[in-house]
């Protein structure tokens, strides 16, 4: 597997870095994968693809703080990215042995980071909902997915020092939720592991033997994406 760190400055170059780089992958006509890990400098909305931004979102409070809201090509509930929230992207092959549907896919995912989250923390991490990691019921990591021909885009989170407040302020309780959830504010619901960056990053490398560094970077296609999709509001306004 290929190694990609890799964060632009720009919030919507990082959701267009994904999508053109499983563009890339499926086009080419190498099996390798990719690791992506990347962290945000600055606080912004992400929608999930079909999530309706009016209901998921304090727009007035998100304008007033000068935070944008902008949206993914994958599912999956709204989020805040900043710092302190650590990011991966995995372009993986799809097998169907393996990742044929996406209750599988996110399976394969995330019993594998179950397990790097325990050796780093020493304590049972589980995977609740169908693409959440959770900590003693407190959820540290949620998930999406974007499945192509050849190629799947899982793609997450791992709060790790963000500050949580700021999620409150900007984001209603979704009207979907899991079970587990249980009606619980954000506050009383998500947690930080409160681990080194540089742990994280090295144990996700070592988890997916992502040891060759991915070069190809699509830059154009980047802008394009961000161009023509991700930095225009009738992209991020959809829904």
């Amino acid at each position: 597997m290929k190694f990609l760190e890799l964060t632009f400055h720009e919030p919507a170059a990082n959701l267009a870095c994904d999508e053109a780089l499983l563009e890339r992958m499926e086009k080419s006509p190498s099996n390798d994968e990719c690791l992506r890990i990347w962290e945000a400098r600055n606080y912004f909305v992400v929608l999930g693809h079909s999530n309706q931004m009016m209901s998921d979102v304090d727009v007035m409070a998100c304008n007033e703080s000068n935070v944008p809201i902008l949206r993914r090509i994958s599912g999956g509930g709204t989020v805040l990215q900043g710092p302190g929230c650590l990011n991966y992207t995995l372009i993986l092959k799809n097998d169907p042995r393996l990742i044929g549907n996406i209750r599988d896919t996110f399976q394969y995912v995330l019993e594998r980071h179950c397990r790097l989250v325990e050796d780093l923390c020493g304590i049972a991490a589980r995977v609740d909902g169908i693409s959440d990691l959770t900590l003693g019921g407190l959820k540290i990591s949620g998930n999406a997915q974007y499945r192509k021909a050849r190629f799947v885009l899982v793609h997450g989170t791992f709060l790790l020092s963000f500050d949580l407040r700021l999620i409150e302020k900007y984001l209603p309780i979704p009207a979907r939720q899991p079970a587990y959830r249980n009606g619980r504010s954000h506050l009383e619901f998500i947690a930080n592991l409160n681990i080194d960056p540089a742990s994280i990053r090295e144990r996700l490398r070592r988890s997916w033997a992502a040891s060759n560094i991915f070069h190809d970077v699509p830059y154009a296609r980047i802008d394009e994406l961000v161009r023509d999709r991700y930095g225009k509001t009738a992209w991020s306004e959809k829904f």
